[in-house]
């Protein structure tokens, strides 16, 4: 059995916009990520990073458009973007903590590998193989998202908190996304919990995921990104490869409050 990484498709925002009544929280964002790479998002706190996300995922009032590969998705509600590979981890751990670990993954792994209540009544005996089939599946994306075993019986709130960080990036891929949204995926973490959050990382990159990271660890940020977006009062004031933006004077003075 194979994890499945998604069908290989790029995201596309062009023009997001939000506003606030007076406030224009968001103003002409645009940026593409493609297939096997990582783009940074990073800003001042307020920036609009966190916005920018719910802009994307339609879930907040905005003006712009949204494209996963070839396909428009602007006008697509928030719970229907999972379905078409555009999927979100938040800055929060996101489990269900009075199920076991293995056990999460499988209620988010439930659409491919269920059974229906018909099913499951006159179907007993298939039914216990598409179970079965479901632990297994279960079990490989723990391990291949980097969740050992020895963790897949425990509650959530009984592992290590990198290993959290870590199994609610994978309860968001799930099944395997085309594009994953990773909010700050780095907080609180340090050490060795920081390399696995690289690796990971860096895994599903080179599994043709587009990951789009917003992270205020520029240590991160500048060692993994293919390029990076960085949002000032809620407008782009720069874009490229983590070299220019490690030496642009806009970003500079949007962190410093001058330029050097």
């Amino acid at each position: 059995m194979t994890v499945s990484q998604g069908n290989g498709r790029s995201l596309t925002v062009d023009g997001l916009r939000v506003r606030y009544g007076a406030l224009v929280a968001l103003d002409g964002v645009s940026f593409t990520v493609r297939p096997g790479e990582i783009l940074g998002i990073i800003g001042p706190n307020g920036a609009g990073k966190s916005t920018c996300y719910n802009a994307t995922t339609n879930m907040v009032q905005r003006a712009g458009r949204v494209r996963i590969g070839d396909q428009d998705v602007t006008d697509v509600p928030a719970h229907g973007l999972a379905a078409l590979g555009l999927r979100r981890a938040f800055q929060q751990n996101t489990f269900f903590s009075n199920i076991t670990v293995l056990e999460n993954m499988i209620a988010v792994m439930q659409h491919a590998h269920g059974s229906s209540l018909g099913q499951t009544i006159f179907r007993p005996l298939a039914s216990a193989r598409r179970a079965a089939q479901a632990r297994d599946a279960a079990r490989e994306a723990l391990v291949w998202m980097g969740i050992p075993e020895a963790y897949h019986d425990s509650y959530p709130t009984q592992i290590p908190y990198g290993t959290q960080r870590s199994l609610s990036i994978a309860l968001a891929n799930a099944t395997g996304a085309d594009i994953l949204l990773l909010d700050e995926p780095a907080a609180g973490l340090g050490g060795e919990d920081m390399q696995n959050l690289v690796d990971l990382m860096l895994t599903l990159r080179d599994n043709g995921v587009a990951l789009v990271v917003i992270e205020h660890h520029m240590d991160l940020i500048m060692s993994v990104t293919d390029q990076i977006v960085v949002l000032d009062q809620g407008r782009m004031i720069a874009s490229g490869v983590p070299a220019d933006i490690r030496n642009s004077p806009e970003v500079l003075e949007a962190y410093l409050g001058r330029a050097e």
